[in-house]
């Protein structure tokens, strides 16, 4: 069985492994149009039990990836001056450079062949593979290769993000909301390592074309932002990679694979960056595939329909979470009219996954003062 992966992004890299791994009968090659040490994004963060999953079914990468993440309990959000504290809710995070080193290592170890530095413009070239894996993120050339065949649907919301990094150590995962002379926009930021967090901003389209970022080149861009989040960031520059404005695309395909083609990660469906699970989804949907290949090595056809059928209901349920999230994000600034407390309660209840009783579960410090403030002993 011959198999190609599109992609050696983490889930790509993952997906070999566990291929690799499984004692079939396969001839294996990953290729990637990036060099092995370039990647987009800084941190990549994951829930506090996220890979947990890992533990028992992949002690070897757990235990080579848990050493490296930075992790903390509480979300702070900074809102009309006021820092409201959300307790009892556990992150991790680690740079998405190093743990795509970690499974290039792993890679390497268990003889796996990716090609760096190679674009794929067509996927026919590959026609004569049994499989042809789109592991090639948001503007996956598998995809697009046969978008009919998949039902694939690309939308994209109105607000703009850039993706940057800073020197500023943050001590939580945190969120700052700030009215400007252009309009709302705020900032997610976490720590992903001891010297580095991730900065990424968002802003209402209004905003962004009020403030003129549409004008800007990345780099007055990034020192607009700096000087917009001086305070935040306590004298600390942000870095750029790639730090361009992008609208967040909402990609769904109706089926997850056409004749020897199949997709998975952000190819396949996207989870918006304010739930932090798009990693961590995209890891899943290999483990997944692997599964339903070991389970039908002769019948290719029965194994992707099995991809399909178990992962879909699972990952429904957390891609409309998700979503419920982004809209949320696309209305954020009618949101800021509430005081802080009550604009925390709107961000914690947004996905709709979180009534009252479970936040008094979750965070019962924060459901504690928001009801004391909510009668008036504030």
């Amino acid at each position: 069985m011959r198999i190609v992966i599109v992609g050696a992004g983490p889930a790509g890299l993952y997906l070999a492994l566990l291929l690799k791994r499984s004692g079939l009968d396969l001839s294996l090659e990953a290729i990637e149009q990036n060099p092995p040490d370039s990647t987009f994004g800084f941190g990549v963060v994951f829930s506090e039990d996220a890979l947990e999953f890992l533990k028992e079914d992949d002690p070897e990468i757990f235990n080579a990836v848990t050493p490296q993440l930075e992790r903390w309990s509480g979300i702070a959000i900074h809102h009309r001056g006021e820092r409201v504290m959300l307790d009892g809710i556990g992150f991790t995070a680690i740079g998405r450079l190093r743990l795509l080193q970690i499974l290039q290592q792993q890679a390497r170890d268990n003889g796996i062949s990716v090609t760096f530095g190679r674009s794929v413009k067509d996927p026919s070239e590959f026609a004569t593979a049994d499989i042809i894996v789109g592991a090639d993120g948001v503007n996956s050339v598998v995809r697009r290769s046969d978008e009919a065949g998949f039902g694939a649907t690309v939308a994209y919301l109105t607000n703009r993000f850039a993706w940057f990094g800073t020197t500023k150590v943050f001590d939580t995962l945190s969120q700052t909301f700030l009215d400007t002379a252009h309009g709302p926009i705020n900032a997610h930021h976490y720590r992903y390592s001891p010297s580095m967090s991730t900065f990424l901003v968002e802003c209402t389209e209004q905003t962004f074309f009020a403030a003129a970022f549409d004008k800007m080149n990345e780099d007055e861009t990034r020192a607009a932002l700096e000087r917009i989040f001086a305070r935040t960031l306590d004298g600390h520059p942000l870095v750029s990679n790639r730090s361009v404005w992008r609208q967040f695309p909402i990609i769904q395909n109706q089926r997850w694979s056409a004749g020897n083609k199949v997709i998975l990660g952000d190819a396949l469906h996207t989870a918006h960056f304010s739930i932090g699970s798009g990693t961590r989804l995209a890891i899943e949907d290999a483990i997944a595939l692997a599964r339903a290949i070991r389970a039908h090595p002769r019948d290719l056809r029965a194994a992707l329909g099995e991809y399909q059928a178990k992962r879909k209901p699972i990952l429904d349920k957390l891609v409309t979470a998700a979503n419920a999230s982004a809209q949320w994000y696309e209305h954020f600034d009618e949101h800021m009219a509430l005081p802080p407390y009550d604009f925390a309660m709107s961000y914690l209840s947004r996905t709709g996954r979180m009534d009252i009783e479970r936040i008094r579960k979750v965070a019962p410090k924060f459901a504690a003062e928001w009801e004391r403030r909510r009668h008036g002993a504030a």
